[in-house]
């Protein structure tokens, strides 16, 4: 979809390193080696990316370095388009999907690279707790994921309370929307 998108899979390849690896530097012959790319499309696209200011670079031992430019005037809208296309991400909804009703997942915590919150994912919707409990253990053994799972009337009578909980969640423009079905209800915390 991004490619179609941004007319350039080596573009759609840069985006995803820079922005899932934002406090990272690379240097071109060291991207070529990761996006199995060729080096002329990546400086095109490189100098593209740095000419409407996503990317910033500085010269180092004889090397051009490139970084996100954390002052990107749309990076946090970018980020998130990519995270939201992001194949695990799309699949990890399918298989939640498959054990019950998802009215809304959202990804925190360990999922977007900020540990230690008070949750990882958070679900409203009819998904019985065991099998939640049983997929969380299976496809992410090696971690010690916290999740929330709330029937849509408590989610909904929480709003109402002005829970800071449920607040929280939406006011970190990190966190990562998978669905939400029921938008009418959560428009006005998001914006």
């Amino acid at each position: 979809m991004l490619k179609k998108i941004f007319g350039s899979g080596t573009r759609v390849k840069l985006f995803r390193q820079f922005l899932m690896n934002p406090q990272d530097e690379f240097f071109i012959r060291e991207l070529t080696r990761i996006l199995d790319e060729q080096i002329n499309s990546l400086r095109r696209e490189l100098q593209n990316l740095e000419a409407i200011g996503m990317l910033r670079s500085r010269d180092r031992n004889r090397k051009k370095y490139y970084q996100i430019n954390p002052h990107f005037l749309l990076l946090h809208e970018v980020t998130n388009l990519v995270r939201k296309t992001n194949p695990s991400g799309q699949m990890l909804l399918k298989k939640l999907s498959k054990l019950g009703v998802v009215d809304l997942l959202i990804l925190t915590g360990t999922f977007i690279k900020q540990e230690g919150g008070n949750v990882d994912i958070f679900i409203v919707g009819q998904i019985e707790k065991e099998d939640l409990e049983k997929f969380i253990e299976e496809n992410f053994p090696e971690k010690n994921l916290k999740y929330v799972l709330m029937s849509r009337e408590d989610f909904l009578y929480r709003l109402t309370l002005k829970d800071n909980f449920v607040n929280s969640i939406f006011k970190n423009k990190d966190n990562l929307i998978l669905k939400n079905k029921i938008k009418k209800y959560t428009e006005h915390m998001l914006s």
